[in-house]
């Protein structure tokens, strides 16, 4: 346990500056990762060290599961050509506006 009570590996997520709050966006997607990669390969780090083979596997297998999503979120297919058939509206994919880039 950290110093908040919180399992090891536990990371308070911050705030992300996105105005749609009814869409899981690939931001939103990417923080949740994140956390998720985070606790699993604390896990797994902890089951190298005291657990059995079997949960062993299972934990790295869903390790790596989570770092393929991550990639795919990562990949943001969301583009201009796209974008109306994904959201059902015309539009512009956020990226392409002006103003400061988007954070990776």
């Amino acid at each position: 346990m950290n110093p908040i009570g919180q399992p090891a590996g536990h990371h308070e997520r911050g705030k992300i500056d996105e105005d749609d709050h009814d869409l899981l966006t690939f931001g939103e997607a990417g923080e949740r990762l994140r956390l998720e990669i985070n606790a699993a390969a604390a896990e797994v780090d902890r089951l190298q060290q005291t657990g059995p083979g079997d949960e062993l596997d299972k934990a790295s297998a869903r390790l790596e599961m989570l770092r393929s999503a991550a990639a795919r979120n990562r990949a943001q297919p969301i583009n201009d050509r796209n974008f109306e058939r994904f959201f059902g509206y015309p539009g512009k994919a956020r990226r392409n506006l002006p103003g400061p880039p988007p954070d990776p």
